[in-house]
C-alpha cells in the first residue's frame, strides 16, 4: 500500500527545476512549526534524501523494507526512519525492527502481538502509530474508525510496543477538501482516545496527509504529514 500522494501534485515548470533542498526550505517555510514532515522517500536516490536532511528534514518514510536497507546503507546522516507502507506479522524480524525508529502502519493486534514478541526477544521497544482506514475502504489496510479504541486498549497491554497516535489515508480524491471529512473523523477519534489516559499509552502523533492533501490535514490537526513527491518529484517507482 502506498503511503505517499502522487495526485495533485504536479510540479509546474519553476517547481520542478527547483533542487530538493529549495523544495524542503519552502514547505518547512509553509507548515507550522509543530508539524513533523516524514519525507516519503520511495523511489528516491540516496544522494537526495541526504540533500533533504541537510535542507532541514528529519525523519525519512519508507514503504518497503528491502529499499530502506538499501537506503540506509548509503545515507550516513542522521535521521529518524519510520516505516509507512503495509507491514504484515510475517515481515516482522529483527533485522527489520532495527531499521526503524516507528511503525505508523499497525493495524491489527495480532501485527502488533507479532512487533512485541520480537522486540522483546531481541531487547528493543517500538513505538507505533495505528492505520485507521478512515474511508472504509474494503481493499485498504488500516483499523475502522469505531474499532481504533479498541486495538488501542490491546496494544496497551504488551510490554515492548507503545502506542503513540494514529495514522490515516483517506480515500484518493479529487479535491483536497474533500479529505477533510476523513481527517477531521480521524482526529476525533484521535481526541477521544486520548481523553482516555490509557496506561502505556501516548497520544502524541496524528499522521495524516500527503504531497495533494497535507494542508488539510494541518487545517484538521495533522501533528505529521507524509510527502514525498513534493520534495522529490515524481518518482517511476514511487507511483501509487
Amino acid at each position: 500500500m502506498a503511503q505517499e500522494d502522487n495526485q495533485g501534485a504536479e510540479d509546474s515548470g519553476a517547481e520542478a527545476a527547483a533542487t530538493v533542498a529549495e523544495r524542503v526550505q519552502r514547505l518547512l517555510g509553509s507548515i507550522p512549526a509543530h508539524v513533523t514532515v516524514v519525507a516519503a522517500a520511495k523511489g528516491t536516490e540516496p544522494e537526495q534524501v541526504v540533500e533533504a536532511l541537510h535542507a532541514g528534514i528529519h525523519v525519512v518514510g519508507h514503504n518497503h523494507i528491502p529499499e530502506a536497507r538499501r537506503m540506509r546503507a548509503h545515507v550516513p546522516t542522521e535521521a529518524e526512519w519510520h516505516h509507512i507502507g503495509r507491514l504484515r506479522p510475517h515481515d516482522v524480524r529483527a533485522s527489520t525492527l532495527r531499521l526503524f525508529d516507528m511503525l505508523q502502519t499497525v493495524d491489527s493486534l495480532l501485527l502488533a502481538e507479532r512487533i512485541d514478541a520480537v522486540c522483546r526477544a531481541s531487547g528493543m521497544h517500538m513505538p507505533v502509530l495505528v492505520e485507521v482506514n478512515s474511508g472504509r475502504e474494503p481493499q485498504k489496510a488500516g483499523v475502522m474508525p469505531e474499532q481504533a479504541e479498541a486495538l488501542v486498549c490491546g496494544i496497551a497491554r504488551l510490554t515492548h510496543v507503545h502506542v503513540s497516535g494514529l495514522m490515516t489515508m483517506g480515500p484518493l480524491s479529487a479535491s483536497p477538501d474533500e479529505y477533510r471529512v476523513y481527517f477531521a473523523e480521524t482526529r476525533r477519534v484521535f481526541e477521544s482516545i486520548g481523553r482516555l489516559d490509557i496506561p502505556g499509552v501516548d497520544m502524541r502523533h496524528l499522521s495524516m496527509g500527503m504531497s495533494g492533501s497535507y494542508r488539510s490535514a494541518i487545517l484538521e490537526g495533522a501533528t505529521m504529514i507524509r510527502v514525498g513527491t513534493l520534495l522529490f518529484g515524481n518518482r517511476p517507482q514511487a507511483a501509487a
